[in-house]
């Protein structure tokens, strides 16, 4: 798990051949405007889901990992709190491949962090986490998907 302030994303550019990519797309796009959808930026490899999201309390949130895809996560209007709890530590669940996910409902994570506006959370495969958490009853994000 990575978090900083968007303007030190750069600076893990080397962590994934695919994050130059995110960064040059967030210089020539501007999140607050852009509408809810899914924009594709390297076909299945590299895109980016804009959504208005419904806020959750810590007991709500869901904890999910990723086997093929890494997540860079991006609060746009809110700020948004997010579970973490080391993979290895959570029990198996189903794994839905279609939508590379596994949610493990009804587990309390480990730890909570919190990104507002301006910063970003990234979650690798090894990352269960817990998103959404919200104080308000809707906020918009971004979500990258990034291939591992």
């Amino acid at each position: 798990m990575i978090i900083d302030t968007l303007e030190n994303l750069k600076n893990y550019a080397s962590v994934n051949p695919l994050f130059p990519k995110v960064v040059e797309w967030l210089e020539n796009n501007d999140l607050e405007s852009i509408e809810p959808g899914k924009y594709e930026i390297e076909g299945k490899d590299l895109f980016v889901n804009i959504q208005m999201a419904k806020g959750k309390t810590p007991d709500e949130a869901v904890i999910e990992t990723h086997d093929k895809m890494i997540d860079i996560q991006i609060p746009i209007t809110d700020a948004e709190t997010y579970g973490y709890t080391a993979r290895r530590e959570l029990p198996p669940g189903e794994y839905n491949a279609e939508k590379d996910i596994t949610k493990l409902p009804g587990l309390a994570a480990d730890c909570y962090v919190t990104c507002r506006p301006g910063m970003f959370a990234v979650f690798f495969p090894q990352d269960g986490h817990a998103p959404c958490i919200a104080g308000c009853p809707e906020l918009k994000k971004a979500i990258f998907k990034v291939k591992a």
